[in-house]
């Protein structure tokens, strides 16, 4: 397997770092020798970042920052304290939010305090069992302070039936 360039390397846990924090980071690139790049063949920019043959992050041209993928999102539930990255919901709930629809205010019983709007988030339910990956829309201390809403929009459910 080929080795990354150092400063791409550099690069991706620089924004990583700044995006979801140093302790993920770490989680996400612990073995850097597995780690792979790929790039966009018209402009040569970063576009995909894998471990081994799984996706890990996708590098959002539009923002400059990472969408977190099943594999990555997987990857911090195991590794990291709950409910870091996370927005948890009922369970009763967890059959809709798997096909992709939102999550609502009402839905949600905790979340990491840390979290600010745009975030990329990892939707759980109480058994902390992956359901989606979507983005805050708000602020993570008003989310229980609204009775309706959208709490998340969720951009990929993870229906394992």
């Amino acid at each position: 397997m080929n080795s990354v360039d150092v400063l791409d390397l550099r690069k991706i846990k620089a924004i990583s770092d700044y995006q979801f924090g140093q302790d993920i980071t770490d989680i996400l690139f612990e073995k850097i020798d597995h780690i792979r790049i790929e790039r966009s063949r018209n402009t040569d920019r970063i576009r995909h970042v894998y471990f081994h043959e799984d996706l890990l992050l996708s590098f959002r041209p539009t923002n400059g920052f990472f969408t977190l993928t099943h594999f990555s999102a997987n990857k911090i539930i195991k590794k990291a304290s709950t409910p870091r990255l996370r927005v948890i919901v009922l369970t009763e709930i967890s059959e809709y939010i798997i096909k992709g629809r939102n999550v609502f205010c009402k839905h949600v019983l905790d979340l990491d305090k840390n979290l600010r709007p745009m975030d990329e988030v990892i939707v759980v339910n109480q058994e902390d069992k992956l359901l989606a990956i979507g983005r805050l829309k708000l602020p993570a201390y008003q989310v229980h302070y609204f009775g309706s809403g959208i709490a998340v929009v969720v951009r990929k459910g993870f229906d394992t039936s």
